[in-house]
């Protein structure tokens, strides 16, 4: 079997939990998520099963879209609601929506994040949540991430209470702390905060509309129809850049070769889909660091056909 069934991840369990349950439906055991979601966190995890395994780092780095909440008045040591509360501030004004929406402008672009310390970003060989739970404080690297849109979710025009909880939508990059960014939020109206409530609903090109419960892939099993709703590795390749092929071209590439660099790509940065006239991407290249003007493979994809 092989292809990217997108899965629709339930609360309470790990990206690693769905993948040892699949291997178990499906009962096959090359199979890779593509990227942590939190225990408290729902919604779109692409699986990569078989020789798709090789695309799973593309969905990764791609961009995600997610719904959530922002609860203004606490915050807690986790980010989200499963924390224990660390500092409390009861919101002793209205917020305006005018003031909620300047905050995400302000907040949309280039922003630089610091992980959270129970995350799974490594600092000197362990995972930053090892740290925590012995209750051990680290410097942590901060990183710069896209924010490329916020949406606020609520229509009302003021927000009143001890503590305000708010919906919203955000589209941005790999390595976006969405729970750090519910923090930040909070911070620049003034308050403690953390996010109470989140859902991914875009993973690369995957959407909630694509994804099955493990309820439907284990009736799919049964059925024998599990290969209909695989999407082929190609759907995880969608937002890279495209180069097309003859088949004299192709033949070379399932070979490995060293290719020029089209005009149309003199210019990228990263990752390169090197595809058929069909559509059909044979390998993945990037631009040779060595030898300008020409670029080389990082994965040949398919050198069977």
């Amino acid at each position: 079997m092989e292809g990217i069934l997108p899965l629709f991840k339930p609360k309470g369990m790990t990206s690693h939990d769905c993948v040892f349950k699949l291997r178990k439906i499906l009962r096959m055991k090359k199979i890779g998520h593509t990227g942590t979601l939190d225990p408290d966190v729902t919604g779109v995890l692409p699986i990569c099963l078989g020789k798709a395994t090789k695309v799973a780092e593309y969905i990764t780095n791609a961009g995600k879209s997610y719904e959530g909440a922002v609860t203004i008045g606490f915050s807690t040591a986790t980010e989200d609601a499963s924390g224990e509360v660390v500092e409390q501030k009861n919101v002793n004004k209205p917020i305006t929506r005018d003031q909620i929406l300047t905050v995400l402008k302000g907040l949309t672009g280039e922003i630089i994040q610091t992980p959270p310390m129970f995350s799974a970003v490594k600092v000197n060989g362990k995972r930053l949540y090892e740290y925590a739970r012995q209750g051990i404080e680290v410097d942590r690297p901060s990183r710069k991430v896209q924010i490329y849109s916020i949406e606020l979710l609520d229509d009302r025009e003021i927000f009143s209470g001890e503590n305000i909880t708010f919906r919203f939508r955000v589209a941005c990059s790999k390595g976006t702390y969405i729970r750090t960014l519910a923090v930040m939020i909070g911070n620049e109206l003034g308050y403690p905060s953390h996010m109470s409530e989140l859902i991914r609903i875009k993973s690369a090109s995957l959407t909630l509309e694509d994804c099955l419960t493990f309820e439907e892939v284990q009736d799919r099993m049964e059925q024998g129809t599990i290969t209909e709703v695989l999407r082929p590795m190609e759907a995880a390749l969608s937002h890279l850049p495209k180069f097309q092929i003859s088949d004299k071209v192709a033949e070379k590439v399932k070979n490995g070769a060293v290719l020029t660099i089209p005009d149309h790509l003199i210019d990228a940065n990263g990752p390169i889909a090197v595809e058929t006239d069909e559509g059909l991407v044979l390998a993945i290249y990037e631009h040779h660091p060595r030898k300008p003007g020409l670029m080389k493979p990082v994965k040949v994809l398919r050198n069977d056909q």
